[in-house]
């Protein structure tokens, strides 16, 4: 015997309202149970208590019964009453301003020079060699053309970091780069900063003197006290904590505090003294310090067994740390965490910030290209790092024999831009904080060898998610630290 369906008409399933209103694209995270928070494609927020998405996406709010949450969910573009919002011109405009730095294209040019270090730290993401190996230094012929490549680029100003190894080993180089860029940028009418990251253990004072004749920036790196930073960063004499001090001491001295910004990365023994390693960026007077955790590649990769550690554990170091420099601020002190500072640019305004590893489309080409000691370019700094352990999926070309269309316009360009999107990958275009993250198809090769990366298991995933729902976490608590907050981004 056959049995017939019988569908009801459309009209019994619509949901009767007082008046019905449109859903616009947004999605919700919980914060905490008492509070969630609604995100627009744009990045614009909105906290309501627990529950209230179900609410509105039931279409059962009552208009009358809310009035105030009702024209907040209006004038963000949650909600419209009109199938089209009125102002929708300018919801495209918000989008539009954050992904305003494609129009840059790839502005940041990093020049490897040299592979040559004297220290032997054991996290280095990239493969070192002794100081007297100059076979590792780079061609000029090979810095002129990447040179060239970077003054082609679309963007206006530029920036050309000099990297290695450690860069003032193979000084004539810098000199060479920075006069060659130079006189490039000027027939281009182009701008051009310079930044050279370095360890400080053997700078001279010439060295530095021309640093501050051509306004050159210097990046370096500061684990923590004396025991950490010698212990992680280890070199002959055990002596890195003490040259590094006598390097800052000399480089703040002849360029001012302004021009040399530190970096930290939580190694694994850090991650038992977030208040001491804050206090020695305090004490050494930096006003920033970054938290950063080791990343999964060069030797960080092949010395898991001391490197190693879980996601949760940095998450621990990082409350703890964020905490301690938030009360320092209470306290009237100035410090910032600049990984918080960057997430929180891009939640509360409307712009996007130059970090590349949260940007969608994601940062590498667009944003930043490495020019490798031996010629080679690749599509990222951690792209490289993989090429010198062998697996050479970011290698775009040679700059003997790669026009700027095969690098950056190219087939493998191509491949890769499949992945660089979070809006198009599974489990980040669901999410509610996509418009603060980013897509990282080079961390999802290294950590789970696939370029879209599975989200449950991913440490970049947990990471950011926690981070960024931990600094709205704050904000709703305690309206001070959202004032804090906002002074970090001026």
């Amino acid at each position: 015997m056959s049995q017939k369906r019988t569908f009801y008409p459309y009209e019994e399933y619509s949901i009767k309202t007082e008046k019905s209103y449109h859903l616009m694209p947004f999605n919700f995270h919980r914060i905490n149970k008492n509070w969630e928070v609604l995100i627009n494609y744009a990045g614009d927020f909105l906290f309501v208590p627990t529950g209230t998405a179900q609410v509105i996406t039931l279409k059962q709010l009552i208009k009358n019964s809310h009035p105030d949450l009702y024209a907040d969910l209006i004038a963000n573009f949650f909600i419209s009453e009109e199938k089209i919002h009125p102002l929708i011109d300018i919801l495209a405009t918000k989008y539009r301003t954050k992904k305003g730095f494609l129009e840059d294209f790839t502005s940041l040019h990093i020049f490897v020079t040299t592979l040559r270090c004297e220290h032997t730290c054991e996290y280095c993401q990239v493969s070192r060699v002794t100081q007297d190996k100059n076979a590792f230094d780079m061609k000029a012929e090979h810095l002129d053309k990447g040179i060239e490549h970077m003054i082609n680029s679309p963007s206006q100003n530029l920036t050309m970091e000099f990297q290695g190894g450690e860069p003032f080993l193979a000084f004539n180089l810098i000199e060479y780069g920075v006069a060659q860029a130079k006189k490039r940028a000027q027939k281009s009418n182009k701008n051009i900063s310079f930044v050279i990251c370095s360890n400080l253990a053997l700078i001279t004072e010439e060295q530095l003197f021309f640093c501050k004749e051509h306004d050159i920036l210097l990046s370096t790196s500061l684990d923590g006290p004396g025991f950490l930073h010698n212990k992680n960063r280890r070199r002959s004499g055990n002596n890195s904590y003490q040259l590094f001090l006598k390097g800052l001491n000399l480089s703040r001295k002849i360029l001012g505090n302004d021009n040399i910004g530190a970096l930290m990365t939580t190694s694994k023994l850090a991650l038992d003294y977030p208040i001491e390693v804050v206090d020695e960026y305090i004490n050494l007077g930096f006003e920033n310090i970054f938290l950063r955790p080791i990343s999964p590649y060069g030797f960080a990769k092949s010395n898991e067994k001391k490197t190693k550690y879980e996601t949760e554990k940095f998450l621990e170091f990082y409350k703890r740390g964020l905490e301690y420099i938030i009360e320092h601020n209470k306290k009237g002190n100035f410090l910032v965490e600049d990984y918080a500072t960057i997430v929180l640019k891009k939640i509360l305004t409307p712009f996007q910030t130059g970090y590349v590893d949260l940007q969608s489309p994601a940062g590498l080409i667009n944003s930043v290209i490495v020019y490798n000691y031996d010629g080679y370019l690749y599509a990222t700094d951690e792209s490289r790092m993989l090429a010198e352990m062998g697996d050479y999926t970011f290698r775009l070309g040679h700059l003997d024999t790669s026009s700027y269309e095969d690098i950056f316009y190219g087939k493998k360009a191509q491949e890769i831009s499949k992945y660089w999107l979070n809006e198009n990958i599974p489990g980040c275009s669901s999410c509610a904080f996509q418009s603060y993250c980013g897509a990282d198809p080079v961390y999802n090769y290294t950590s789970q060898n696939s370029l879209v990366g599975y989200r449950p298991t991913s440490g970049f995933c947990q990471r950011n998610m926690e981070i960024i729902r931990y600094l709205f976490e704050l904000m709703i608590n305690d309206v001070e630290v959202e004032k804090i907050f906002r002074t970090w981004l001026n």
